[in-house]
């Protein structure tokens, strides 16, 4: 017969099913997000997640900080787009940021002017959409989905930082770089979700981790004592004594 133990059988049937019917639970849109929309239970917690990476990611005034250190810096750069549809939007971005030396050859721009017109440009821009306002950069743009202007930015400055590097201006790189990832990144990443402070949640993320914890040895025990009902059970092994 499979089953040598009864009762750790039982045990582990019965933490199994229970398993198995929260994880169904889990997987129904049960919870609400507060703006009409129904989330499962999986949703639900990477929304909150998302939420508290946001309000512990606002870096944007740090940034502003390490641009007034190429303050006056003028640059003259080529760079290969990976998307050469956005190059023509590159420039726009570049003429709107000041940069009159701006022009498109396929999916190459080639620029030439202030490095810290154009940062605080892209900045701005990703201060907007960080905020989750779209509109003033749409606006900017002359109907530009903000999205795809943080999208032009990050390919526009992120090839930028190995040119810069190429001239030996690897300070002015690493305020290229931080840009890129400081502000255009997340602005883009998180734009259309609300900050949270962990500060103010913390009794909800703190039962959130416990459940996790909770619910994997959950599982953990109901294959325990299922492999111990069917005689699978893991024993210490007797050492053999020599003659």
């Amino acid at each position: 017969m499979l089953i040598h133990e009864k009762a750790p059988f039982v045990r582990g049937s019965l933490l199994m099913v229970s398993f198995l019917v929260l994880f169904v639970l889990l997987l129904t849109p049960l919870f609400n997000d507060g703006q009409g929309n129904r989330l499962t239970g999986l949703q639900y917690a990477d929304n909150v997640f998302n939420e508290l990476s946001k309000g512990s990611s606002y870096f944007i005034p740090a940034v502003r900080d390490k641009i007034k250190t190429v303050d006056g810096k003028d640059v003259a750069i080529t760079v290969s787009m990976k998307k050469a549809d956005l190059a023509p939007l590159a420039v726009t971005l570049l003429q709107t940021a000041g940069i009159s030396e701006a022009a498109a050859d396929g999916g190459k721009v080639s620029f030439k002017g202030n490095l810290a017109a154009i940062l605080t440009s892209a900045t701005d821009d990703a201060d907007k959409l960080y905020h989750n306002e779209a509109a003033p950069v749409t606006q900017k743009y002359n109907g530009t989905p903000a999205l795809k202007v943080a999208a032009a930015w990050w390919y526009l400055l992120q090839p930028s930082i190995k040119e810069l590097q190429k001239q030996g201006m690897i300070s002015e790189a690493q305020v290229v770089d931080q840009v890129i990832r400081r502000a255009v990144e997340p602005g883009n990443n998180f734009y259309s979700v609300p900050p949270a402070k962990v500060s103010e949640h913390i009794w909800l993320m703190s039962g959130m981790l416990i459940f996790y914890v909770l619910y994997t040895l959950w599982y953990g025990f109901a294959i325990f004592e299922l492999f111990e009902g069917i005689g699978l059970a893991m024993t210490k092994s007797s050492s053999k004594q020599e003659s």
